[in-house]
């Protein structure tokens, strides 16, 4: 049965078996002998997006027992891609993604017209916005969400949407469906789901990780 670690676009957690090409975590949130979430979906700010290899080549097991102790260690989550990621209010990891990391925090910083932001002011500023933190998600008029930079993310209704060269990509945990061309017709108002300060730095230059399935969708 599939663990509880797959995050969607809103950054609720799933138990579904679709792969990612992603992990990541927010901090300590599980019980290692049930290898079930607690009540708490993050115990820090610091939500990152991580490669599935770490660079020293150490494995670790789901849910388990990873701490140097023998304690629970950080909660390892899925994403799609880092399109997923980003919408649910994750960032790259300094670590494991050191160039996507500094670039992400150039182009932040572009967005918000300053010189430089540190991992943690980003982290502040993100947890105020971030959907599944209780954040307050804007709501977009047709003309806004033709406005938005490819790899942001909208909802109508239940449904999350990525933009990607003018087109929305319906999203789902095996890939992305059939794009609706050109944003045409669209319902008159939709729900941003990326933090509007990320979907800033994607303004700003910073390009995130696509799933293949967008390749044959575009």
């Amino acid at each position: 049965m599939p663990l509880q670690n797959r995050v969607d676009p809103f950054g609720a957690i799933h138990a579904v078996a679709a792969r990612g090409l992603f992990t990541g975590n927010r901090g300590v949130f599980h019980d290692p002998a049930t290898k079930a979430l607690l009540r708490r979906r993050w115990s820090t700010k610091a939500w990152i997006v991580c490669d599935l290899v770490h660079p020293t080549g150490t494995t670790r097991e789901p849910m388990g027992r990873n701490a140097p102790g023998g304690g629970a260690g950080w909660t390892e989550l899925f994403f799609l891609d880092e399109v997923t990621a980003l919408a649910a209010g994750h960032r790259p990891c300094f670590y494991c993604r050191r160039a996507a990391a500094k670039d992400f925090a150039a182009a932040f910083a572009r967005g918000q017209g300053c010189g430089t932001r540190s991992a943690a002011e980003i982290d502040c500023i993100l947890h105020r916005q971030r959907l599944a933190s209780g954040g307050s998600p804007p709501i977009l008029t047709a003309a806004e969400v033709r406005g938005l930079p490819d790899g942001a993310m909208v909802a109508y209704g239940p449904n999350a949407f990525a933009v990607n060269g003018g087109k929305l990509l319906p999203w789902a945990f095996t890939g992305y469906g059939a794009a609706r061309a050109s944003c045409r017709g669209l319902p008159p108002e939709a729900t941003l789901i990326t933090p509007p300060v990320t979907v800033a730095a994607l303004a700003n230059g910073y390009r995130p990780v696509w799933h293949a399935s967008v390749a044959h969708k575009t």
